[in-house]
């Protein structure tokens, strides 16, 4: 039996601005502090090291991989953490030159000497790949581990292996599906919607109401990053003075009205018509607002990733507010479907843009939101996976070329892009008969996969190509 990926893997509540560079680091710190605990004892520890390589190393800063790690250490958990303090608790780290694991053992950490950015160094499994040397009395401990893209960690046991916490945990489940054929054969087997599909495969883990309300969590979050982002004006953090443009798009599309709360909100955004290009605009700040508080250290969800979080929720709220598909089971439809196609991704190629560059964020996304509003507009399944190809065969060889190493530029405009394309394809797909397609979704996931083994490792988030040296910036070690 193969392991299987849950909704709630591609969907995870999580810190900006990226999930390879910040959650996923922040959650390995976390891993390996509960490691030590169990064989050392945190107590026992005196010294700690960390070293970062590769593409974690090269755009590291610029990702807030560091932040991230210390808070990891730290014990904070990134769900729940206060995202306001995070500035305020790694200072405090630099400035004392201590940290408390886990809030219980404080030991001496000087961050400029403790943490190594090894930028010409790599390790043979992935891309992003880090180390923490632990150091007690008696012995020295090094834990690898490696961030895979989409929050989702992997480490290497005392043998070797490489393992990951979360899809080693083996689970059976009904309707097992690793490719779109044998998605559709659980499909044309069983009469049942994609959405049906994984929501069976839920239930065999968690209790139903469970699987409801924690998709509510999703989109509540969701909802409350758009509306945060729409309502938040000034300068993105980094250095690259990039304004915030969704607060002044919000305003502009709104004609200054107010509103005291998110459902006044969205009553008024409906009221302004059906007009294409107010729909059009409305998409664009929808995405715009999640990735600048993306960029911010803001909360987001994983969608599969931090870098590409704006485009599934910004194509769900044009299914609500200009579909009127906006009650609850139609969120949890919708969430469900597109989880699907990311597990498709995640099994046949990769969502780590480090591995394969944008299109395995950006262009993942899309397909997996195309794929969702096709079937919450009334397609079938043949047209949903129909609508993820067309999606993703029009982000084929799209680089990741972040100016600064920073999540900012072009990253915020790529997931508005993404949405866009996320709606035509369902559109297309919609008017299309799915059996004539000469492309199907198993071969443009192979052909993406492909595309990865041969793009320049330049072209994966290492801002050593692209838009990445074209701009002239000084940015202080990005």
């Amino acid at each position: 039996m193969e392991k299987f990926i849950s909704v709630f893997d591609m969907f995870k509540i999580a810190v900006g601005p990226s999930s390879s560079h910040t959650l996923g680091p922040w959650v390995a710190a976390l891993h390996c502090i509960q490691q030590v605990d169990a064989n050392l004892g945190l107590n026992s520890v005196n010294h700690i090291q960390v070293k970062l390589y590769g593409s974690l190393a090269k755009t590291g800063k610029g990702h807030g991989t560091d932040m991230a790690v210390l808070m990891g250490l730290l014990g904070e958990d990134p769900i729940i953490t206060d995202t306001s303090l995070i500035s305020n608790k790694v200072d405090r780290v630099k400035a004392s030159k201590q940290i408390p694991l886990n809030r219980e053992n404080t030991i001496q950490f000087d961050y400029d000497k403790d943490v190594f950015f090894l930028k010409d160094q790599s390790l043979p499994h992935h891309p992003n790949a880090m180390q923490f040397v632990v150091k007690t009395n008696k012995v020295e401990n090094t834990y690898t581990y490696y961030s895979i893209g989409g929050g989702f960690i992997e480490f290497e046991n005392t043998l070797g292996e490489i393992i990951s916490p979360v899809l080693d945990n083996i689970i059976e489940v009904p309707f097992d599906f690793y490719t779109t054929e044998e998605l559709l054969h659980w499909c044309m087997k069983t009469g049942m919607k994609i959405s049906e599909i994984v929501r069976e495969n839920e239930k065999s883990n968690i209790a139903e109401q469970l699987v409801d309300e924690k998709l509510d969590a999703i989109w509540q979050t969701m909802l409350n990053c758009i509306y945060k982002g729409c309502t938040t004006q000034g300068t993105l953090p980094g250095g690259l003075q990039v304004r915030r443009r969704a607060f002044d798009l919000n305003n502009q599309l709104l004609k200054q009205a107010g509103f005291d709360n998110i459902k006044d909100w969205m009553n008024l955004i409906k009221s302004g018509g059906q007009d294409f290009r107010y729909i059009l605009d409305w998409v664009s700040c929808f995405a715009l607002a999640v990735n600048e508080e993306n960029a911010s250290f803001g909360r987001v969800v994983t969608a599969p990733t931090n870098g590409a979080a704006g485009v599934i929720p910004a194509v769900l709220m044009y299914a609500q507010i200009f579909c009127d598909k906006n009650s609850e089971s139609d969120i949890r439809q919708f969430l469900m479907t597109a989880s699907a196609v990311g597990i498709l991704f995640k099994s046949g190629a990769t969502i780590s843009a480090a591995m394969g560059g944008c299109q395995a964020e950006i262009g993942v996304s899309s397909a997996m939101a195309a794929a969702a509003l096709t079937e919450l507009l009334g397609g079938n399944q043949k047209q949903s996976l129909m609508a993820a190809e067309i999606a993703m065969e029009h982000h084929l060889g799209l680089t990741c070329d972040p100016v600064g190493g920073l999540v900012q530029i072009p990253c915020i405009e790529r997931n508005t892009m993404g949405a866009i394309k996320a709606i035509t394809a369902a559109q297309l797909a919609l008017q299309s008969k799915p059996d004539f397609a000469l492309v199907s979704l198993d071969k443009v996931i192979k052909t993406m996969w492909n595309t990865a083994l041969d793009m320049s490792v330049k072209y994966k988030e290492t801002a050593d190509g692209g838009l990445a040296i074209q701009i002239p910036i000084a940015l202080a070690e990005c």
